[in-house]
């Protein structure tokens, strides 16, 4: 997974301001008042050849017992402890507080990069008053401007310099092992599945939603290929995300789908594909996973010749966009179809990883352009010269075309489909990028 880097510090020292300029689009709102960020904000960033998840928090007031700031000391604790490098940002123009002491007397207990870095440092005058801060007691101190970048992306060489090379953690993963992430709203029986596939208690099960706040990976061996299961806490709706704890849990969740190669989606067959269901199979989506539907306590729903069908287009009616994926009806209480599963994973990982030659994939590639042309730009065809596949997991083809910018929405869907239909890709997505000749 990406190393993960979090911004802490008290309310209102520019947290925000910092993370929109690090991840280079104004994702997190930032207002000048107190307390503005209360969940936690994240956001894919990249520099100096490293990728990373950047955290956004909320204010840290370490005085306070109750309450939403009580709430939101946590939230950033939990962000400290996910965090392989922490950015303890303060502000320069209200100067050294006791709230700042408390905060760098807590960060000395970390074992892991710490930087701080003092903000609103706007000019020769600032800086030089930054100097207080050194009573901190730490080795390095970065004034920077996060509303105009000043020494901001020196604090980023050296936060980059300390974090793994994604290249060398992609190398440490075993290549023929699956991976598989769990996912779910809360209560729809993640937990039970797990335990069920694994035949013993590997994770706590309870009716109450939310037991599970971590993501726990178990790896197992089944018909000699190897697994590695990831249990992960359940995803609410965003309005009732009330608890810090399952703030955490969703960011965690959503590295296990980043992390996975099939992310098996969760349904209660009591409640059928709900809104929540529709919004955590486009996480899935959006990352470029393979996908199998898992319709959990089937045994608990009464059943007539056209229930199985109803659920079917229900799912594919909601999630048009993952009309390739394969839907299961289980019981992990019972057992019921459970075993079913693997022959999904197992059909969708084939397709995930699998490579067409480029000989063969221009040729036939080439018939199916042939029955639809693409459309006319400046009174000649959008020319398509070449294409090739350049990846797996999900399979990406790139096609080289005289403009890539005409190549409507429509027309790639076309394409996605026929792919789909020609190679045998029918379970899996696939990626298609354009590019000019010669780019």
């Amino acid at each position: 997974m990406k190393p993960v880097v979090a911004i802490i510090g008290r309310p209102n020292v520019g947290k925000s301001t910092l993370f929109n300029r690090l991840c280079r689009r104004r994702k997190a709102i930032v207002i000048d008042e107190r307390g503005t960020t209360r969940d936690r904000n994240y956001a894919d960033a990249e520099w100096a050849g490293k990728s990373f998840l950047l955290v956004d928090t909320g204010g840290f007031e370490p005085a306070s017992e109750e309450g939403i700031m009580a709430q939101m000391r946590e939230q950033t604790t939990l962000a400290i402890e996910e965090a392989d490098a922490v950015i303890f940002l303060m502000d320069g123009r209200a100067g050294l507080s006791r709230a700042d002491y408390d905060i760098a007397a807590l960060l000395r207990r970390v074992e892991k990069p710490v930087f701080y870095a003092v903000n609103k440092v706007d000019g020769p005058r600032q800086e030089a008053e930054a100097v207080e801060f050194y009573a901190l007691g730490m080795e390095r101190l970065y004034p920077i401007s996060a509303q105009n970048g000043l020494g901001v992306y020196e604090l980023l060489d050296d936060v980059a310099a300390c974090l793994p090379g994604t290249a060398a953690m992609e190398e440490q993963e075993d290549p023929e092992e699956i991976r598989i992430a769990v996912v779910g709203k809360p209560n729809v029986g993640k937990s039970s599945l797990v335990n069920r596939i694994l035949g013993r208690e590997r994770s706590i099960v309870n009716p109450a939603p939310g037991t599970t706040r971590d993501a726990v990976d178990t790896p197992f061996v089944r018909e000699g290929r190897r697994y590695l299961l990831v249990d992960t806490a359940g995803i609410r709706r965003k309005s009732r995300i009330s608890a810090t704890l399952e703030k955490y849990s969703v960011i965690m969740a959503i590295k296990a789908i980043r992390h996975s190669d099939v992310v098996l989606i969760l349904i209660d067959a009591a409640e059928g594909m709900t809104d929540q269901d529709v919004k955590i199979a486009g996480l899935a989506f959006e990352e470029g996973k393979g996908c199998v539907f898992v319709v959990n306590k089937w045994d608990a729903v009464a059943k007539d010749n056209s229930t199985v069908g109803k659920y079917v287009n229900d799912i594919r009616e909601k999630a048009k966009f993952l009309s390739f994926a394969p839907i299961c009806f289980v019981s992990a209480l019972t057992g019921l179809r459970v075993q079913r599963i693997f022959e999904a994973v197992e059909t969708v990982y084939e397709e995930y990883t699998r490579r067409v030659g480029t000989g063969e994939f221009n040729r036939l590639c080439r018939e199916i352009i042939a029955r639809t042309p693409p459309s006319w730009v400046a009174g000649r065809p959008n020319q398509f010269f070449y294409m090739t596949q350049t990846g797996v997991k999900p399979p990406t083809f790139v096609f080289f075309v005289r403009d890539p910018r005409e190549v409507h929405f429509s027309y790639e869907r076309y394409l996605a489909n026929a792919i789909r239909e020609t190679f045998g890709f029918r379970h899996c997505p696939v990626r298609l990028v354009f590019k000019k000749k010669g780019a």
